[in-house]
């Protein structure tokens, strides 16, 4: 059951996302990815990159919040190849009343798109991550993980709905593996702006653990062609009482595909 600071927040969010459908008629531009947990099949174009530079704000109670820095890397290759580099800091103890941080894992991934979109065929790729124990005594998991995912994405118009899943390898003491599912839809408001929601789905990953249900939900302001702000929130549904918050800068650089090619 909902408590009375819970209600007003998830009634305020359903709201939020009531309003992005009404509106939606007014054409506009979607772009998969972050700020949502949705992995989308689509990849970088050849050439081209994308330098995400934020950070992910946590409150789950009764543990408390931590906020999490990220920089990520994302680089076209190859035609339907796409290079992903990840790194973070993480919150450890608090001596003296100090917060500290350390280094993160480094995550590492290839996603390859094998099936391309046409007609009422979606494109599909898979997107295998792993991340290094290279954290230290303050962050990191200290164990190498693998993630084995297929993601599928369909456009209607202006609409863009994508998603999927796998399974993580999960290794260490009291972890257990896990399957992980979440899908999405999105739609552009605007040529600049784009909103959308998600529903994240994943299996217990301790021993002692739950599986978890959450919701997000997102917009991505494209300032420029090149530069973009990205911010998403949302919170659990069962297994845990958390809330998520993500906000990023993305800068596009390299060149550009020829029209016409």
């Amino acid at each position: 059951m909902l408590d009375d600071v819970v209600r007003p927040a998830f009634l305020r969010t359903l709201a939020v996302v009531a309003l992005a459908c009404v509106v939606a008629m007014v054409p506009g531009e979607v772009q998969a990815g972050p700020p949502f947990r949705t992995g989308d099949p689509e990849p970088v174009e050849q050439g081209r990159g994308e330098l995400y530079a934020g950070g992910q704000l946590t409150n789950e109670r009764p543990a408390g919040h931590e906020m999490a820095p990220q920089l990520q890397l994302d680089y076209g290759a190859l035609p339907d190849v796409q290079l992903h580099a990840m790194v973070s800091l993480t919150p450890g103890g608090e001596p003296a009343g100090a917060a500290r941080y350390g280094l993160g894992d480094l995550e590492l991934g290839l996603k390859y798109r094998f099936v391309r979109e046409g007609g009422r065929m979606p494109q599909i790729a898979t997107f295998p991550l792993i991340l290094l124990p290279f954290g230290n005594d303050r962050g990191g998991t200290g164990d190498k993980s693998v993630f084995l995912p297929i993601w599928l994405q369909k456009t209607f118009g202006r609409w863009t709905t994508y998603g999927g899943g796998g399974y993580w390898r999960n290794p260490g003491p009291g972890k257990t593996d896990y399957l992980q599912a979440s899908w999405l839809i999105q739609r552009g408001l605007a040529k600049a702006l784009s909103v959308g929601a998600e529903l994240y789905y994943q299996t217990k990953r301790t021993v002692d653990g739950a599986s978890r249900l959450a919701f997000n939900v997102g917009a991505t302001v494209n300032v420029t062609d090149d530069h973009h702000l990205l911010v998403s929130v949302g919170r659990d549904i069962s297994g845990g009482n958390a809330f998520v918050g993500y906000l990023a800068y993305r800068w596009t650089f390299g060149r550009r595909e020829q029209a016409g090619k």
